[in-house]
């Protein structure tokens, strides 16, 4: 027996404050008026998209990773959207609890699964992680700065670097200290490019991570020119929280550079053989945050069929349809 929406949404009382409040925007959207058709969903390919990608390993040839195929730009307000439709039509106590896992997942790993879909490495100190957004980084437009946004990435660029030195590469750890200083081989930036998403306002709260481009042996290749290996080429992204989404993503194209001899030089070895073991996590964690994304995909499918896509399906209005 379907419980109506009012029920559904006091049965996810046991749920965290997030999920509550996840499901009740959802819920109230639909509310009172007759569903909306169903939006395109998101199809799934995979079975036959999946494709293994192999990338240089840092001691023994190339590491294969089957990589899932990217889950659209707006699967997660897609999927809250399609959760709050089931929740609107009236769910079982058990499709109810399939709700609230769904919901329960979205609120605690959209963050990571956002970032990790497109490579960002998310855990431990790589960026720039729940930096509030204060009133004073606002400008006469009554938005944030664009200048503030070159200032987040610069903030989270210095901690992917050092977080080498203090948690990836510790024995090297004065090496890595040495490049953000111009004593002698460091990192220069050659260009900074940006793209702004939408205006973030105050109040929010951001993170901001980092991604090779390129594998650290290939350097910044460009239309067919021979690969710099001085070089390398990051991508950053500035995630709103308040909206989830992607506020701002940087281009940034640093040079190696030898401050004592005036000029860019070679990438040394302990720097390059760190890169190519980020650029094989990468690779695993798009694998990951994709596989398990396409999973709460899969949940919310089932989800429907067992809601207002069954056959015969008669959406429960409660005491209001008796009436």
């Amino acid at each position: 027996m379907a419980l109506p929406p009012r029920l559904c949404l006091a049965a996810l009382d046991c749920a965290s404050a997030s999920v509550r409040a996840s499901a009740i925007s959802c819920y109230s959207r639909r509310v009172g008026r007759s569903l909306s058709p169903a939006r395109p969903r998101m199809k799934l390919r995979l079975s036959t998209a999946a494709t293994p990608t192999a990338t240089p390993g840092p001691d023994s040839g190339p590491v294969a990773v089957r990589m899932p195929p990217a889950p659209s730009s707006l699967w997660l307000a897609d999927l809250r959207a399609r959760v709050g439709k089931c929740i609107g039509f009236g769910c079982s106590t058990a499709q109810v609890a399939q709700a609230s896992a769904v919901l329960r997942a979205l609120a605690t790993e959209w963050r990571g699964l956002m970032a990790g879909n497109e490579g960002f490495l998310t855990g431990g100190r790589r960026g720039l992680s729940d930096q509030k957004v204060v009133w004073g980084e606002m400008d006469s437009f009554g938005h944030v700065n664009n200048v503030t946004y070159y200032r987040y990435a610069e903030s989270a660029r210095v901690n992917w670097i050092t977080n080498f030195a203090v948690h990836e590469d510790p024995a090297n750890r004065d090496r890595w200290t040495e490049l953000m200083t111009p004593r002698s081989t460091g990192l220069i930036m050659k260009s900074l490019k940006a793209d702004f998403k939408f205006p973030m306002v105050y109040p929010d709260t951001i993170s901001v991570y980092h991604k090779l481009r390129h594998p650290p042996d290939t350097g910044s290749e460009r239309g067919g020119e021979t690969p710099a290996p001085s070089s390398l080429v990051l991508d950053c992204i500035v995630i709103s929280h308040q909206h989830r989404r992607v506020a701002a993503r940087l281009e940034e194209d640093i040079v190696v550079y030898d401050y004592q001899a005036a000029r860019k030089t070679a990438m040394p070895p302990f720097v390059r053989d760190m890169l190519a073991k980020t650029w094989t996590a990468q690779l695993r964690e798009t694998a990951r945050a994709r596989e398990r994304t396409w999973e709460l995909v899969r949940a919310v499918e089932r989800l429907e069929r067992g809601t207002w896509d069954r056959k015969g399906a008669m959406e429960a209005w409660g005491s209001a349809a008796a009436a």
